[in-house]
């Protein structure tokens, strides 16, 4: 088995994010230049207008930084029969074209800001949301990307039975998150070994299981326990991150283990910031797979 994988960062590790009021936004440029001096080689996009939207500006500041994309994340609205999400794949399927990028990393977003609820969807609507799925795929291989769903805390798959409903009723392949599997109630080693074939991209996340448990009891809500700790470096958590890599390698699994740990700042952090915890999860996963 080869020791080399694709290790890439996310700028939510940094605190970005799309959610409105989510927290002190750090500038691209120290997100970039810190994520480049860890080791990483790579970035998910971060949310629409972090990194600029014209071609040309963001393949420079990729270059400058040494950064290839490896791909975004994207909510969209899948199960709405009045609204088409292939509009609001269009913009960010342009941009990650145009930074090389590999992956469409598809939400099934709920149409509200936040991921702190979710409605109840009936039949019509989850067939809809699943062919969309489907349709959206096709739409994003037709461009020379591979799309993948991503369960989510606060969208329209986060339990085990959507995630079931998803991997039945589509032949999209997943976006294996450690973390919102765990919380959505879906042990993320148990899924790598029952349908590895379906896993085709990574988000590494290490959680604080008690944290964890309070959002599914609906004792806190999801944004109160990233603000309270819920992510943990990599190796120093309740998710048995050594064993999924393994899992997924002993199978086959050449994409990219990305390296998400949500975080939420409070202003602009003193010291190191967020980059201290992301160099431990660097190193912590260099050391499982060396």
């Amino acid at each position: 088995m080869s020791t080399l994988i694709k290790i890439a960062g996310a700028p939510i590790s940094w605190g970005v994010c799309e959610v409105p009021g989510w927290g002190y936004q750090l500038d691209p440029e120290r997100v970039l230049t810190e994520m480049r001096d860890t080791g990483l080689t790579a970035t998910e996009l971060g949310p629409e207008g972090f990194l600029p939207t014209d071609t040309a500006e963001l393949q420079s500041v990729l270059a400058r930084h040494g950064l290839a994309c490896v791909g975004g994340f994207v909510p969209v609205v899948l199960h709405d029969a009045d609204h088409d999400p292939a509009e609001d794949l269009a913009g960010p399927l342009d941009s990650l074209v145009a930074a090389g990028a590999g992956v469409v990393v598809l939400a099934a977003a709920t149409g509200s800001d936040g991921y702190d609820s979710r409605p109840v969807l009936d039949d019509a609507q989850w067939s809809l949301l699943l062919s969309n799925l489907d349709r959206l795929a096709e739409i994003v291989s037709a461009r020379g990307l591979l799309a993948v769903l991503h369960p989510h805390v606060g969208t329209m798959v986060e339990t085990r039975a959507d995630v079931d409903r998803v991997l039945a009723g589509s032949t999209i392949p997943l976006c294996l998150d450690t973390g919102h599997l765990l919380i959505g109630g879906t042990d993320p080693l148990e899924l790598a070994k029952a349908v590895p074939g379906r896993i085709a991209h990574t988000h590494l996340k290490d959680v604080d299981a008690a944290l964890a448990a309070k959002v599914q009891s609906g004792e806190l809500s999801y944004t109160d326990a990233v603000k309270a700790g819920m992510y943990t470096p990599l190796g120093t958590g309740d998710v048995d991150i050594a064993g999924i890599v393994s899992v997924l390698r002993d199978n086959g699994f050449d994409g990219w283990f990305v390296m998400e740990q949500d975080t939420i700042l409070d202003g602009a952090p003193a010291g190191d910031g967020p980059v201290a915890d992301v160099r431990a999860s660097v190193a912590f996963l260099n050391s499982v797979t060396a």
